[in-house]
């Protein structure tokens, strides 16, 4: 058994699969995802697990160049948006309208996508995948 770090056998994987500029996309329960793509589905129930809890664990494993989030996070969840900026605090932040978001994750071959119980609205984030050299 794993002694710590993420514990969901799917997710450590997909992360431990991602190469530079792979893209991970952690998004809410409402976010339309690709019926092709590799899905790790997290949801419960409504707000179970919370899409900043997923994002921190995710964080402690990957190593992110760059976010992209959605422009309407900025006024309409900005509890949110404070939070993914502690987290990424020194990670290039990409801000694009919702529509623009959505198709470029289903233009990329290299996205996969976790799906949390958020119900709060923009809860979304494209992480690229860099590398740890120093």
């Amino acid at each position: 058994m794993k002694k710590k770090g993420i514990l969901n056998s799917h997710l450590s994987m997909v992360i431990a699969s991602l190469g530079h500029t792979d893209q991970m996309v952690i998004g809410d329960a409402g976010l339309p995802l690709p019926r092709d793509a590799e899905i790790v589905d997290l949801a419960v129930i409504e707000n179970i697990p919370r899409f900043i809890d997923v994002l921190k664990a995710v964080l402690e494993e990957l190593v992110v160049e760059k976010a992209v989030l959605a422009t309407e996070i900025e006024s309409i969840n900005h509890g949110v948006l404070d939070e993914i900026k502690k987290l990424l605090n020194g990670v290039e932040l990409q801000f694009v309208p919702h529509a623009e978001f959505k198709r470029l994750y289903r233009e990329s071959d290299s996205t996969v996508f976790v799906r949390t119980g958020e119900s709060t609205p923009y809860a979304n984030i494209i992480l690229v995948s860099g590398v740890n050299f120093s």
